[in-house]
């Protein structure tokens, strides 16, 4: 099943085992540029980003610690990590998606392994 997002904003919704599910701000990354530029050189995020494709992130030049969930193509999570700046993070085999928050906000809103979550692109 086939991702076609654009660049823009969102919302993330996680869907948690029994619980009412939580929506977080996204802002979604599709495109090379989009995608490199990331969270390079904030000191912030309003909830998170959506990097697609991607299967491996890096924290060169970033100024905060972040929680990073990799996602498969059915968007379940296949590995959270939490990387401090001036990291290189390992490729996930399985990962298609990755989705970047300030550390400690994904277990916050119940993104852990094996949790599926969904992309609302706005308008």
């Amino acid at each position: 099943m086939g991702r076609r997002w654009r660049d823009g904003r969102g919302e993330l919704v996680v869907h948690g085992g029994g619980q009412a599910s939580v929506r977080v701000p996204l802002e979604i990354a599709t495109s090379y540029r989009a995608r490199t530029r990331g969270l390079l050189g904030r000191d912030s995020i309003e909830g998170a980003i959506l990097l697609s494709p991607a299967n491996s992130v890096h924290t060169f030049r970033m100024r905060m610690p972040i929680d990073v969930a990799y996602l498969d193509r059915d968007l379940r999570v296949v590995a959270v990590h939490t990387m401090r700046p001036g990291r290189l993070g390992m490729p996930r085999l399985r990962a298609r998606h990755v989705v970047e928050a300030e550390a400690g906000a994904l277990a916050g809103w119940g993104v852990w392994e094996g949790v599926r979550v969904e992309v609302v692109a706005a308008g």
